[in-house]
């Protein structure tokens, strides 16, 4: 997320990858969709975005973040899963308190019109 390289990113994805958004209760299936979101979210959570704890166990980490949209402070965890191979095949994000996810639903709703490809 730190890092907003589309090409780092989508290197760091399999192509099954699966991202659980904290504003959409529908999984998002697959490479494109999820680089979608994570490009918006790059935008979206950039002020002041730190991740302030890393957790592993083997295939799975837990990153904890702190950011500020707006005038909100949020908290959140993206909790990523790692094939065989070391690629992301499941990114979840959580975030709190309810006033940061209303902030994040708002801004990522805006930031995702902007992303999508014209037709």
């Amino acid at each position: 997320m730190q890092d907003k390289d589309p090409q780092k990113l989508s290197d760091l994805l399999a192509e099954e990858v699966v991202f659980h958004s904290p504003v959409v209760w529908t999984p998002q299936h697959g490479k494109s969709i999820t680089m979608l979101y994570l490009m918006a979210a790059s935008q979206v959570l950039s002020q002041g975005f730190t991740y302030i704890r890393k957790m592993r166990d083997g295939q799975h980490w837990g990153l904890e973040f702190t950011c500020q949209v707006g005038d909100v402070q949020v908290k959140g965890i993206d909790l990523i899963a790692l094939n065989a191979e070391g690629k992301i095949i499941d990114f979840e994000v959580m975030v709190r308190p309810l006033k940061a996810v209303n902030a994040v639903h708002a801004a990522m709703g805006e930031m995702l019109e902007k992303f999508k490809p014209e037709k």
